[in-house]
């Protein structure tokens, strides 16, 4: 069987492989990995065509499938795609290969995807409809109310290879203690800091001083140097500008994130705040941001000082 799996939810697309792999009971050996960014077509097919000497099953993981999409590679390999839609068609049927990448869209016009469509299977690994409920999968036969998934969620993130993560550090912790509580997520968790900086950047923007205020406070209490958060909120205010200006220009999400080299998933939280303010905003934010640098570095404001009129001042 021959499979085509897509999107940014990696953590569902690594759960569907193993569930392949246990399904179809192949152990350590029975697997390869490759890459199209540094294995040639060539070398996986005569992989995937050579017969098992004991005729078993095996699979076939190739990592970074770009020719499936619009995604731009540099210098990309020679692929020979004639000779994978002649596999394609006439598969080993002692092979299982999977082509994987994290990537938003698949390029359905392209005849190599058409082909695995006919041929094969595709999954989409992108919406996720209900995190609370993957999250308390995840916590097992551990205990934990729903008020309290939902403040790890908003703590950690949506992203859900980071909260297995967390997940597995509060278990190990709590070992044979299957409660779970808000003060063991408090305690044991790293919160995310980009919550944060979106956070902040919409308080600030919607004049939302007060709240813009607590943020900040809240970030200091956690050691946040100034500084960095000058610098990550420059950097924020920089994605959400040149994503906001490039999708006008009629770049999808994947583009803009191959084109600036970001994660996929800071580009859709970019476009998603970039709705709420004008490109004239943002770049007022990013001269006053420069200038503050500026001014802090050549001694001629304190760094909390200067941040907190930042602040108060738009």
């Amino acid at each position: 069987m021959n499979y085509l799996f897509y999107g940014l939810e990696t953590f569902l697309m690594e759960k569907e492989i193993k569930k392949i792999i246990h399904d179809s009971k192949i152990d350590s050996y029975g697997i390869s990995k490759y890459d199209l960014q540094n294995d040639l077509l060539d070398d996986i097919l005569e992989d995937a065509s050579m017969i098992s000497l004991f005729d078993q099953k095996k699979l076939i993981l190739v990592e970074d499938a770009y020719i499936f999409t619009r995604k731009v590679i540099k210098n990309p390999l020679n692929h020979n795609i004639d000779k994978l839609m002649a596999y394609l068609k006439n598969p080993n049927p002692n092979t299982i290969l999977i082509f994987y990448i994290e990537y938003e869209k698949i390029d359905s016009v392209k005849k190599i995807t058409k082909a695995i469509k006919k041929d094969g299977v595709i999954k989409e690994f992108n919406k996720t409809e209900n995190i609370p409920g993957i999250v308390k999968q995840l916590f097992g036969d551990y205990q934990i109310n729903t008020s309290d998934i939902q403040f790890l969620i908003d703590r950690v993130g949506k992203n859900l290879l980071m909260l297995e993560q967390e997940i597995t550090k509060i278990k190990i912790y709590k070992g044979d203690n299957h409660q779970i509580t808000k003060e063991d997520i408090l305690s044991l968790t790293h919160k995310n800091i980009d919550i944060d900086i979106f956070t902040l950047i919409e308080a600030i923007v919607s004049k939302k001083k007060e709240q813009a205020m607590e943020i900040y406070y809240e970030m200091i209490k956690r050691n946040e140097e100034p500084i960095k958060i000058i610098v990550m909120l420059g950097n924020q205010f920089r994605i959400i500008y040149q994503a906001k200006e490039l999708y006008k220009k009629g770049y999808t999400g994947d583009n803009i994130a191959s084109k600036l080299g970001i994660h996929p998933y800071r580009i859709k939280l970019a476009l998603q705040s970039g709705r709420n303010y004008s490109s004239e905003l943002l770049l007022d934010c990013l001269e006053k941001l420069a200038d503050l640098d500026i001014n802090i570095k050549s001694g001629e404001i304190d760094k909390n000082i200067g941040l907190e009129l930042f602040i108060l001042g738009l």
